[in-house]
């Protein structure tokens, strides 16, 4: 190499390095610099570091859990011979679509259930809930809740807030026991509540907009096992939405006779753009699926579109990025916690969804928090979220997601309705980093609204 070529090498080095200089960030940036750039100061960094370094021996145990669940989605794979040819779609009627009909198989395994139906037809778990209730209720049939109260979306599919084609319409009655204050099972009102039309139990396994304890698998299979005993025939019915791959174990381990999610939220891995699944008894997918398409033609028509390597790559991934998510939920337990903010679950808590619910008690809070969130997105990061009314909600909700799947709850987001206890949810987050970074964006975003009265100092200060 000649003199000139070397003074051209270092003027293109330095054109480089003032390239990246002028966006921001150098290769000579501290962690704590970059942070800095993206608008968290010393503060909120240097307390969030010292959250994240008391929790690796919990982060080691949600990374035990996703290898179990990673190799049970692999072995599910694997004995479904599942192909190259798996990968590609159909059009059309979709007749004959190998790759829909062996991902159905592979769900089946890995939530151990007799049968599946996966369609990006079911376009998200509202849909897939409201498909698995009116596919196996029947006028003059009774649908129970022992939980308390449905999420808000499932009040006007049950007709508790009346809705055009809701269950109420086609008589179907609904009865609800509540959970008792401690967040136990009332029995005694369970039992009371089973009559002879009880045709099915809702259980919902996450809180939903309530404060309530997330439901264990566990749990969910010990309520079961005592809904069974009183009448067997009971179907038995779990919202799994949020608690995919959170545990070893799926509803479908304890006797679920269906277990019901959506494909943007956990087990779609953040690659799924849409659908729904619904496994279960093959009874009760049978007549879901001729819900879905119509009698006589059930699950042997709905043309898989192109999308079937997401929902296989999805699926793959799903067990790693529930995994980040779920260390995303804690770490935000134990910085809100920390502060003195209400959280539930609280800090030490084992887990059993990816959802975590934070109490700020003021509508400024709910907000702050969720433009925060905003903030730190890959997406729309300068967009502004502000509260409307949704759909399918009884107040408005402010919702922050700046995702690659519009409203996919799997990648980092926050929402929560504006009415007291003005609580904020938080989930999701396809990587850990990502997750991290948009929590201490929120908890900025909090303290520049003088919502922390000081505690953050007083932390930093110990």
């Amino acid at each position: 190499m000649n003199m000139e070529d070397e003074m051209s090498m270092e003027k293109g080095m330095s054109m480089e390095k003032g390239m990246s200089m002028e966006k921001g960030m150098s290769m000579e940036d501290s962690l704590e610099e970059v942070y800095a750039r993206m608008g968290i100061r010393k503060e909120v960094y240097e307390y969030g570091s010292r959250v994240w370094e008391s929790l690796q021996e919990r982060f080691a145990k949600i990374d035990q859990v996703a290898e179990y669940n990673q190799l049970k989605v692999i072995r599910a794979m694997q004995e479904c011979r599942v192909s190259e040819a798996c990968l590609l779609g159909t059009t059309g009627y979709g007749y004959g679509d190998l790759g829909r009909d062996s991902l159905e198989a592979v769900y089946a395994k890995v939530f151990r259930t007799e049968d599946a139906l996966v369609r990006p037809q079911i376009i998200c778990g509202t849909h897939a809930l409201a498909l698995a209730l009116m596919s196996n209720l029947r006028p003059g049939d009774e649908l129970l809740s022992p939980v308390g109260k449905p999420y808000d979306t499932l009040e006007e599919v049950i007709g508790i807030r009346p809705s055009k084609g809701s269950l109420a319409e086609y008589g179907i009655t609904y009865r609800q026991v509540d959970l008792l204050p401690d967040g136990s099972f009332d029995y005694e009102g369970i039992r009371n509540a089973i009559g002879p039309r009880t045709r099915l139990a809702t259980i919902q396994r996450s809180k939903g907009y309530q404060t309530r304890p997330t439901l264990s698998v566990e749990r969910i299979g010990q309520l079961i096992a005592f809904i069974k005993k009183i009448k067997p025939d009971v179907i038995c019915m779990v919202d799994n939405c949020y608690g995919e791959f959170v545990e070893t174990k799926e509803p479908g381990d304890v006797g679920a006779d269906m277990v019901v999610g959506s494909l943007i939220k956990n087990p779609g891995g953040g690659l799924a753009p849409i659908g729904g699944y619904i496994a279960g008894k093959r009874e009760c997918v049978e007549n879901a699926a001729y819900r879905l398409t119509s009698p006589g033609l059930g699950k042997e028509v709905g043309a898989s579109l192109g999308i079937l390597k997401d929902f296989y790559q999805g699926l793959f991934l799903a067990p790693t990025v529930t995994a980040s998510a779920l260390k995303g939920a804690v770490f935000a337990a134990n910085l809100f916690g920390g502060l003195g903010f209400q959280v539930v679950p609280d800090g030490r808590e084992s887990r059993h969804d990816i959802i975590q619910a934070v109490t700020f008690g003021t509508a400024e809070g709910v907000v702050a928090f969720c433009q925060g969130i905003q903030a730190a997105a890959p997406v729309d990061s300068h967009v502004l979220p502000e509260a409307w009314d949704m759909p399918g909600y009884d107040a408005k909700v402010i919702m922050a997601a700046g995702a690659f799947v519009s409203g996919s709850s799997i990648e980092l987001s926050a929402d929560g309705p504006i009415r007291p206890p003005y609580a904020v949810y938080f989930q999701g987050g396809l990587t850990w980093p990502h997750a991290k970074a948009g929590i201490l964006r929120a908890l900025q975003s909090i303290v520049d609204k003088g919502l922390t009265e000081g505690v953050l100092c007083r932390k930093n200060s110990k």
